[in-house]
């Protein structure tokens, strides 16, 4: 292996596969785990046979070390504290057009949506993030999870369900000045 090989793929993936172990494992896990990506993608790089995309080959390995990782009784305890990157948009709009308070409105709405896919379960929050964060498709997360397609066709449906309904139970829904979807947190009712 070409030493200027592996540090252009530590350069083009390691902020990626950083924010991806975030997601999966949350901040306090993903850096080591990082490290150990890119240790095993070091030793195995002459290996690699391309048979399918570099990314995908990088993402297998991390997608394995999370999957091991949270397999640990120590780790599971801590499975709910996963967290996204403040600056991750679920759904990516230019903020150049909107003004302040749409900004904030916006940046809040993110920030509830995330919540709801840190507590998905891993095997479906798994496949959210690298579906609609990641941009994999579903052929490519197939790969990468050592399953069929159908599994994951069937594990992004079951997902994208239990994110809607728990959306519906948590968010009230309503279409702004600009004409476009917002939501508020649901407001508990007390009763006196």
């Amino acid at each position: 292996m070409d030493e200027k090989d592996f540090d252009k793929i530590y350069t083009d993936f390691q902020p990626k596969i950083y924010q991806y172990l975030i997601r999966l494992v949350g901040r306090n896990d993903a850096e080591d785990l990082t490290q150990a990506v890119f240790t095993r993608v070091s030793l195995a790089l002459d290996q690699f046979r391309g048979e399918s995309r570099l990314s995908t080959w990088i993402y297998r390995i991390a997608t394995n070390l999370a999957t091991d990782s949270l397999r640990l009784p120590a780790l599971r305890l801590r499975d709910k504290q996963v967290s996204f990157d403040q600056d991750t948009e679920i759904k990516s709009i230019s903020t150049e057009s909107l003004n302040m308070e749409q900004q904030i409105i916006r940046r809040e709405m993110n920030q509830c949506i995330r919540s709801l896919i840190e507590n998905l379960p891993v095997n479906y929050r798994t496949v959210i993030v690298l579906n609609e964060l990641e941009g994999f498709k579903n052929s490519e997360i197939a790969q990468i999870l050592d399953t069929s397609l159908h599994t994951v066709k069937i594990r992004l449906h079951r997902a994208r369900t239990k994110l809607k309904k728990e959306m519906i139970n948590q968010c009230d829904f309503y279409w702004d000045e600009r004409n476009e979807l917002s939501c508020d947190p649901k407001r508990e009712i007390k009763e006196l």
